[in-house]
């Protein structure tokens, strides 16, 4: 009966809510503080890099997604960890190969941009951890770990800022505050739960990278903003659209449970199809109430950044729409990996050819490049999830689904 599966969902998503909060509040009061300390004129390299690390951190959600849902499926926890050494080790490699050419197409320090690609095999690990948790739905354990990276990336990284540190230093020791949540997380799920003992199911590389693929057309869409803004707008404001999408990250990971909780049944058949429109309404209805908040909240953004900003307190709720919308496609994204249908990328990876395209060509402000950004959003959103929904409404059982527990 489901009043008997309800209240442990709700209990699922109260826990791992409060862990992602912990960690986005914690990332938010970084950026925060980042605008004030380093000012108008030097936020913008910070804001750019964390956005490239953002990106960089695509195989390791992939991993994680890819991790729980195989888990689900049985998948031994020695066999998980070997797949994710190995994913960190070409992480590794292929972000060392990209420091040079990052420095020189976002004209950043090279000291900042290894610092901030540095991070990205500790992100592998990390998330290979989380998923072994999520797969076997041991979300209390999984909202700790959370949180606690959230704090041990953003705390080295604060306190280097506070003692007047740049940008480089900030990052550096914000990518070694991830290698001490990597440890911490594999001792916490060192020992997996009983039930999910079992062996002889294996995965290689290649369903990761699939799942990566799809995974970084949705986080290339939500972070190319922050990159061409540096290429079409001056520095001061650069960094003024970098602080307003602050609003944006907001929005986009305040339903992170939703996805994170719903994720393990999205793998299963027999509760895939329920599951993913359970998860597309909850995150539209968090979405609303978003916006709505954002909107009310502007006036005391110049208060906390600093009057530097006040310019685009008016369009904190645009930013806030277009992190509300991408929550939306990132549930529809994720419901895709957890069937392992992958093709559903190639509409997002068109809609982000034609924002960058837009944006380069016609956007030479501020509320241009957000606009651009929330109808591209839009647009690609509703494309995605119509057909998410549609397929999923093909493979439903025909029966209507009982529970005797």
């Amino acid at each position: 009966m489901s009043v008997v599966r309800r209240p442990p969902v709700v209990a699922d998503l109260t826990l791992v809510t409060a862990g992602a909060m912990t960690a986005n509040v914690a990332g938010y009061l970084l950026q925060l503080l980042a605008g004030r300390w380093l000012g108008v004129t030097g936020y913008s390299e910070f804001a750019s890099l964390l956005a490239v690390q953002l990106l960089c951190a695509v195989p390791a959600l992939a991993l994680q997604n890819v991790v729980a849902r195989e888990r689900v499926r049985g998948a031994d926890v020695a066999a998980l960890r070997g797949l994710q050494w190995r994913c960190a080790l070409i992480v590794a490699v292929v972000a060392a190969v990209l420091v040079p050419v990052v420095t020189v197409a976002l004209n950043v320090g090279v000291l900042a941009c290894a610092g901030a690609l540095c991070a990205a095999p500790a992100l592998v690990l990390l998330s290979g951890e989380q998923g072994i948790l999520q797969g076997g739905r041991r979300f209390r354990e999984l909202a700790v770990v959370l949180g606690s990276a959230g704090v041990a990336r953003v705390a080295p990284a604060l306190v280097v800022l506070a003692l007047g540190g740049g940008a480089g230093a900030a990052l550096w020791a914000a990518a070694l505050g991830l290698v001490a949540a990597a440890v911490f997380a594999r001792l916490l799920a060192g020992r997996p739960a009983p039930e999910g003992e079992s062996g002889g199911h294996t995965v290689g590389v290649l369903p990761v990278l699939r799942a990566a693929q799809v995974q970084a057309a949705l986080m290339a869409l939500s972070s190319a903003d922050l990159i061409v803004v540096r290429m079409v707008l001056d520095e001061v404001d650069a960094s003024r659209y970098a602080l307003g999408a602050i609003a944006a990250k907001i929005a986009f990971w305040l339903p992170q449970a939703v996805g994170v909780v719903l994720y393990p049944r999205m793998a299963q058949p027999t509760h895939s199809a329920r599951a993913i429109r359970d998860a597309l309404a909850v995150l539209s209805a968090i979405g609303i109430v978003a916006v709505v908040c954002a909107a009310l909240a502007a006036p005391i953004a110049p208060v906390l950044a600093g009057q530097d900003y006040a310019p685009i307190q008016d369009l904190l709720w645009l930013f806030a729409l277009h992190g509300a919308i991408l929550a939306v496609l990132q549930g529809a994204v994720l419901s895709a990996i957890a069937v392992d249908r992958t093709a559903l990328a190639a509409v997002t990876w068109i809609g982000l050819a034609v924002e960058v395209t837009l944006m380069v060509s016609f956007a030479r402000s501020v509320s241009a490049l957000i606009t651009t950004a929330v109808s591209v959003a839009a647009a690609t959103t509703i494309l995605v999830a119509a057909v998410v929904l549609r397929t999923a409404d093909h493979t439903e059982p025909a029966e209507p689904q009982h529970s005797t527990e």
